[in-house]
């Protein structure tokens, strides 16, 4: 019995673990300047955010100028872009663990 009891233990504790570990899927967002485009204002200056379901978050893991010039025609202060993001939302902030920006859409 106290075996039967140890491998339920066992058997509830891998599948918990598992359950955790489960890789996060990409996801398409808005992606821009927080200020400039998304009209956030908690932090002066210029960073990056992103829009899901309606909602900013300002980025961790990744900065804006690390996507190229931001005030270019193309940038973040001057365009919403698509991305494809993994990461969570942690409080007020989405932490970002794979950032790719998608090609901007031809007007």
């Amino acid at each position: 019995m106290k075996n039967l009891f140890y491998i339920f233990l066992l058997i509830i504790g891998n599948s918990l673990y598992a359950q955790e570990k489960k890789e996060a899927k990409p996801q398409v967002v808005e992606v821009s300047c927080g200020q400039c485009q998304f009209g956030m204002t908690e932090k002066k200056g210029c960073d990056l955010a992103v829009r899901i379901d309606g909602k900013s978050y300002f980025v961790e893991g990744t900065k804006i100028d690390d996507h190229g010039d931001a005030h270019a025609h193309d940038g973040f202060c001057e365009a919403i872009r698509k991305a494809e993001v993994v990461g969570e939302i942690k409080g007020n902030r989405f932490v970002v663990t794979q950032f790719k920006l998608l090609p901007a859409e031809e007007k």
